[in-house]
């Protein structure tokens, strides 16, 4: 444990070099996420005769860039890295290390954090001109439910990602597990529309499910279109799907490695 904390910083420095290395390839990554404009264009085309439910053309533009800055920050491709390695035997090599592969891996994608907020902040200041003074939160109690948010986003996903990149260890293409999971993401976790414009039922099953809480609730947070009282309620839900999500990848991480090294690992 110690040993792990007294590396970190030196593994943080290791993967922001490796994201400044290959930064060509991170831009072209971020502009492949353009989806949430594409959404943007036809909502806003949508609500051109009149508001849909609480969003008129402002609302939409100012959903759906919350939306592609906060998928973009706490966004990370760890599902791909640990199937690859899992399939070349590169997490052998991991294996060999005295730091955990766990503990490398989150290292290089917290390391990518502060050039993903840097690359998005044109978008942000766009942002707070179209949205104007709610988006600056206007309490300390608002701005730090938002923050706590997008950290609870951030692990809800890694765990995610650790779990189904561990099943690579189990089945031959967890890749394609993970489409299907990224099929339901995009509907439920206010991707594609705002949450509350799906049918009604789909609301509890939304707040059921830890999609909504990868982006949904920190970008309803951030536009302010959850109270402070709704908002912090909501944070504590989101914190105990990262101890679930967290216990889950745990489980099959420890499982998955077994495996790994009994068949020759």
């Amino acid at each position: 444990m110690w040993r792990s904390l007294r590396a970190y910083p030196a593994l943080l420095r290791v993967g922001l070099a490796e994201m400044v290395a290959y930064r060509a390839e991170f831009l072209v990554w971020i502009l492949t996420t353009n989806m949430p404009l594409v959404m943007m264009g036809l909502w806003t085309a949508v609500a051109a005769s009149g508001p849909v439910g609480r969003f008129g053309q402002r609302d939409f533009v100012t959903y759906y860039l919350a939306v592609l800055v906060v998928r973009i920050v706490t966004n990370n491709w760890l599902v791909w890295e640990m199937t690859m390695d899992i399939r070349q035997g590169a997490l052998a090599t991991r294996l060999l290390r005295p730091i955990s592969p766990l503990v490398q891996y989150s290292a290089e994608h917290i390391a990518a954090v502060p050039i993903r907020m840097l690359m998005v902040s044109p978008v942000v200041a766009v942002l707070i001109y179209v949205g104007g003074d709610p988006l600056l939160f206007g309490s300390f109690g608002r701005a730090a439910v938002f923050a706590f948010s997008l950290l609870g986003a951030w692990l809800i996903l890694f765990f995610t990602m650790l779990t189904i990149g561990s099943l690579a260890m189990f089945v031959e293409s967890a890749l394609s597990i993970f489409d299907m999971w990224l099929a339901i993401h995009f509907v439920l976790s206010g991707y594609l529309f705002p949450l509350e414009l799906l049918p009604t039922w789909v609301t509890p099953l939304s707040r059921a499910l830890p999609f909504r809480y990868m982006l949904a609730f920190p970008v309803e947070t951030w536009i302010g279109k959850l109270s402070l009282l709704d908002a912090t309620r909501d944070l504590g839900i989101q914190w105990l799907f990262v101890a679930g999500m967290a216990s889950l990848a745990a489980v099959t991480w420890r499982q998955g490695l077994r495996r790994f090294i009994a068949f020759g690992g």
